[in-house]
C-alpha cells in the first residue's frame, strides 16, 4: 500500500451468529482509490464482512477502522454519514416507491440542497434508463434497472467507500458487462469500492487487489491479476 494510512482496515475482526462463527479473524485493507474484491464459495463469510463495516451486525470482536477512526460499535446510520454506502445483496430497493423517491431515500441524512439536486442529475446522467422510468414504482423495473437504482440510491449518500454485495447476481451476461463498467467509471471518478461476487472472473479483472475467502477466513490475498493466475483460484473459482 505504498505506506499509505488504508481508507478501511479490519484487524482480527470476528463475527458470530449465535452459535455459528461467521467470521474467524479477518485482517483486511482498502487503500483510497482501489478497488478491492472478496470472492470466496456461498456461505465463506464475503456479505457478512461487509454487514458487519456498514454496522448491520456487530463484530464479536476486532477492530473496524475507517480514516483511521474506529467505526467498530458505530451504528449503521453514523456509519452512512461517515462515507461508506452499501448496496445490498439482492438490490433491496424500495418496491412501493417511485425511481425519483428510491433516489431521494439514498439522501436522506443530507440537508445540502442544491447538492442533492446536483448529485440526482449525476445519477440520472450515469443511468439515463432511471431517468426515462423516473415516475415508476421501482418494483415494476427489470432486475437490472434495479441494480442501477441500488447504486445510483447509494452514490446519494456522496460516498468515499462503496460496499456492493453481489452486483451481478441474477443478470444477463450483456447487463453484467455494463454494471461492471458503470463501478470502474464510479471508481476512476474518485470513490472507493469494496465488491463481494460470485462472478470472480470478473471482479478479478476489474481490481486492484483481492482476498479470498473460505469458511470465514481469508487464505489468499494480493494483486488480483496475480490472483487470477494462480492454479487453486483458476480451478476454485474460475472454472479452469
Amino acid at each position: 500500500m505504498g505506506g499509505v494510512a488504508p481508507l478501511l482496515q479490519l484487524d482480527d475482526l470476528h463475527v458470530h451468529y449465535g452459535a455459528i462463527w461467521a467470521l474467524k479473524g479477518i485482517n483486511l485493507t482498502v487503500g483510497e482509490g482501489e478497488i478491492v474484491s472478496l470472492i470466496g464459495a456461498n456461505g465463506a463469510g464475503k456479505s457478512t464482512t461487509l454487514r458487519a463495516i456498514s454496522g448491520v451486525v456487530t463484530a464479536s470482536s476486532g477492530r473496524i477502522c475507517f480514516h483511521e477512526e474506529d467505526i467498530t460499535k458505530v451504528p449503521a446510520h453514523d456509519i452512512v454519514k461517515k462515507g461508506i454506502a452499501q448496496v445490498p445483496e439482492g438490490r433491496r430497493v424500495f418496491a412501493n416507491l417511485s425511481v425519483l423517491e428510491n433516489l431521494e431515500m439514498g439522501a436522506y441524512i443530507r440537508r445540502d440542497t442544491k447538492g442533492i439536486k446536483q448529485d440526482l442529475e449525476d445519477v440520472l446522467d450515469r443511468f439515463p434508463r432511471l431517468r426515462e422510468r423516473i415516475g415508476q414504482v421501482a418494483g415494476t423495473l427489470s432486475g437490472g434497472e434495479q441494480q442501477m437504482l441500488a447504486i445510483g440510491r447509494a452514490l446519494m449518500t456522496r460516498p468515499k467507500l462503496m460496499l456492493l454485495d453481489e452486483p451481478s447476481m441474477g443478470l444477463a451476461p450483456l447487463l453484467v458487462k455494463e454494471i461492471f463498467s458503470i463501478i470502474e467509471e464510479i471508481n476512476r471518478e474518485g470513490t472507493t469500492i469494496l465488491l463481494v461476487e460470485q462472478n470472480a472472473r470478473m471482479a478479478l479483472q476489474i481490481a486492484d487487489r483481492a482476498y479470498v475467502l473460505e469458511t470465514g477466513r481469508i487464505v489468499l490475498d494480493g494483486p488480483a491479476k496475480e490472483l487470477a493466475r494462480q492454479e487453486e483460484v483458476k480451478k476454485a473459482y474460475l472454472g479452469g
